[in-house]
């Protein structure tokens, strides 16, 4: 079943950060997931939103997604993450409409 890592990403060393940012795209693309969304300051429609980042990415289930979060080059990368920002990540499932809510 699809998941979806959504990441809330406070930045507080950009220059610290940098280097997260200059190989993320190297590791991501061995692996197999989708960048869905990114967004830097988003509209916010309701609530506080205390977050600079936000990032939605898209794995084809939860193994997929261990694989590249727990892959030896990711883990050696995310230090960076870890040490110029807060982040809060979660990691959620896929939803389906029951069939009797479906309009189809």
């Amino acid at each position: 079943m699809t998941v979806y890592a959504v990441a809330l990403i406070n930045i507080a060393d950009h220059a610290r950060y940098e280097p997260y940012m200059t190989g993320f795209f190297e590791i991501w693309k061995k692996y197999d997931g989708e960048i869905l969304a990114v967004g830097d300051e988003p509209k916010v429609i309701e609530g506080p939103w205390p977050f600079y980042r936000t990032v939605i990415l898209s794995f084809p289930n939860e193994d997929a997604f261990s694989t590249w979060y727990q892959s030896p080059d990711y883990q050696e990368l995310v230090k960076h993450r870890h040490s110029a920002s807060i982040t809060s990540l979660a990691l959620l499932e896929h939803f389906v409409l029951p069939d009797n809510l479906s309009s189809k």
